[in-house]
């Protein structure tokens, strides 16, 4: 079972055509760009990758494609999680059967389960699968904050191995570190949080502006594992406004509008979420250019 899922990911996104179906084709080229792009695993059907408006179908297609482009070459983990345990389950066991590395579970979303809640709906899951599981922890999105304790009590289970935390609070990084064994990983869930997150013994991202500067976030991320904190800083510091201008509407509207202006069939999110507007798409494109990367 592997536990090592690599210290840059990137949350996918998922790549539609001009009607809005999802352009597989497109999402296989852009796995491959990721992985020579500096991200060792991709989380596939995350939040950026829309997971609660594709089927289940259009998911197990996503992982089988992805899993036929960079398998062996980068991890797939695939977004198995949602708010219904036996959905997630069933879900979670169809993945492990196309052959994914991992599965990511983020807390059920709207249901406002207790602690207890937490861990028994993440012990279902881990239970019922073979691969391992990195927990996602992002109360902003579902109205509850799991917490250290409760992660702690997970790690128990012997193929809970990680989580994406994004909960914003760096006192929480630092509750989990020292409540978890040292081969748990914590992953930033949060890109401008990645080095402040590592300092405090994180092992890496889950990414979303990989996507357009991947190779500079491998570099900060290898500049610290490294001991060069110095260089880590430099380049978190010129990352900066890129990862801000990539949150100025709800992820993964800025991301998607940066991908087509740089070239990628991304296409529009699907609603709920709108498009960007033309100012936004404005400030990406301005952006972009500053940086050199159109």
């Amino acid at each position: 079972m592997i536990k090592d899922f690599g210290r840059v990911l990137t949350a996918m996104i998922t790549p539609f055509t001009r009607d809005l179906t999802v352009d597989y084709g497109v999402a296989g080229k852009l796995a491959r760009h990721l992985v020579h792009s500096g991200s060792e695993g991709l989380v596939v059907c995350g939040t950026t990758g829309e997971s609660p408006t594709l089927s289940r179908d259009e998911k197990l297609e996503l992982f089988r494609v992805v899993v036929e482009e960079v398998g062996g070459e980068a991890t797939v983990i695939a977004g198995t999680g949602g708010n219904n345990t036996a959905a997630s389950i069933e879900l979670t066991q169809a993945a492990e059967k196309v052959g994914v590395d991992g599965v990511m579970l983020v807390c059920p979303y709207y249901n406002k389960p207790s602690q207890e809640g937490l861990f028994q709906h993440f012990k279902a899951i881990a239970k019922s699968t073979h691969l391992p599981v990195m927990l996602y922890n992002i109360p902003s999105r579902t109205g509850v904050n799991l917490l250290p304790a409760t992660v702690a009590r997970l790690a128990e289970i012997s193929n809970i191995v990680a989580i994406k935390e994004a909960a914003g609070s760096l006192d929480q990084v630092s509750e989990l570190r020292l409540a978890l064994p040292d081969e748990f990983s914590i992953y930033s869930g949060d890109d401008s949080m990645t080095l402040p997150m590592m300092a405090l013994g994180a092992k890496g991202v889950v990414s979303v502006v990989a996507h357009v500067v991947g190779p500079q976030m491998k570099q900060m991320v290898d500049a610290f594992t490294s001991g060069n904190t110095t260089l880590a800083t430099q380049l978190h510091l010129q990352l900066f406004p890129v990862i801000k201008g990539m949150f100025i509407n709800t992820n993964p509207v800025p991301v998607k509008a940066a991908m087509n202006l740089l070239g990628w069939q991304a296409g529009a999110p699907r609603l709920p979420l709108a498009e960007a507007t033309a100012e936004e798409k404005e400030f990406i494109k301005g952006l972009l250019a500053e940086k050199n990367l159109l």
